[in-house]
């Protein structure tokens, strides 16, 4: 279904998260293809707080937000729990619908929400950032020149410090834990770069003894064709979000492969047996970049998807089942 309306699209935000106060709503704010119209929360003070500083209204309530005849989309960064319900009454509301990821926790509830966006006519997207950015075009071209050969292995990890006890991602029920909060990432990256065929081998997830949530975890993944991937993940360690290559001549990293801020430009390290390289690529705004993708899928009338990223989030949900169906568990 095309788009009628021309010029940004009007957006409504349902919560104030904290990354949403700080990285995608600046970014939908200063979007040349977005409005922000409105945000809504269920705490009056926090609303009115979250729009004076970005200039928009303030609603009280979700359902007051998707009732509101001013808004096209919406954009979701609820906790992850509660992602699949309101990305339903979004599409429901005829909104379009950009929301965090993951979608939602499982994969028949992804396939179930893309098919329903897609039968009316709506776009709904996740917001997983990071393939958008210039670095991993840069990388996927490397790859492509045989920077470092044929590919055999890929490694990825998005690790970060323990967070407050208070914080809902130890909460299982709410959060999801670390395999919805950071698993996703480089489930995500494997899928980018190795394909949509990959399989699940083998996994060890870490549990939170008090509240049962995922702490951290450790996947082994395969291509049919046998190159390997060895994702981990976690919310007990250093900070680290990497990608690295490993090919038959030599192997290629990025650091800062999913949280780059957009000041930032990313080195690419090239190793060979007889050639090292650092290659520093241009500085890039991902978030900015999705809801450009966003708002062009919107306008062109691509219902159900936006640049193939619908059916790439739906195999990463059919990976993150795979990981919890083998998964071996521990506690902490």
């Amino acid at each position: 279904m095309r788009s009628e309306a021309a010029g940004p699209v009007r957006f409504g935000v349902l919560g104030c998260a904290s990354f949403a106060r700080r990285r995608m709503l600046p970014a939908l704010a200063a979007s040349p293809d977005a409005r922000l119209v409105a945000v809504a929360s269920r705490d009056r003070d926090k609303a009115t707080e979250t729009g004076r500083r970005f200039g928009c209204a303030a609603v009280l309530g979700y359902e007051s937000l998707l009732a509101s005849s001013g808004i096209e989309a919406v954009y979701v960064p609820l906790p992850s729990m509660l992602h699949a319900e309101w990305v339903r009454r979004a599409l429901d509301a005829g909104r379009h619908v950009l929301v965090e990821k993951p979608l939602a926790a499982d994969h028949a509830t992804t396939a179930r929400l893309l098919r329903h966006a897609g039968s009316r006519g709506l776009v709904l997207m996740e917001n997983m950032a990071f393939p958008h950015h210039a670095q991993h075009t840069a990388a996927r071209k490397l790859l492509a020149d045989g920077a470092i050969g044929e590919l055999r292995d890929f490694s990825s990890a998005f690790t970060i410090p323990p967070l407050p006890e208070d914080d809902n991602r130890y909460l299982p029920d709410v959060g999801g834990g670390a395999l919805l909060d950071m698993g996703v990432y480089p489930i995500r990256a494997a899928l980018h770069y190795l394909g949509p065929d990959l399989e699940v081998a083998a996994a060890v997830l870490r549990h939170h003894r008090g509240t049962g949530a995922v702490t951290s975890g450790r996947i082994l993944a395969h291509t049919p064709g046998g190159v390997t991937a060895d994702l981990h993940f976690g919310m007990e360690h250093s900070y680290r979000t990497t990608c690295e290559f490993a090919g038959s001549t030599g192997r290629l990293g990025l650091d800062r492969a999913f949280t780059p801020p957009p000041d930032l430009r990313p080195v690419a390290r090239v190793e060979r047996q007889d050639h090292r390289e650092e290659i520093t690529l241009p500085a890039d705004d991902q978030f900015a970049t999705v809801i450009s993708a966003f708002a062009r899928a919107v306008r062109s009338g691509r219902a159900g998807r936006a640049d193939g990223l619908a059916e790439a989030g739906e195999h990463q949900a059919r990976l993150v089942t795979a990981v919890e169906e083998k998964a071996r568990r521990f506690g902490l």
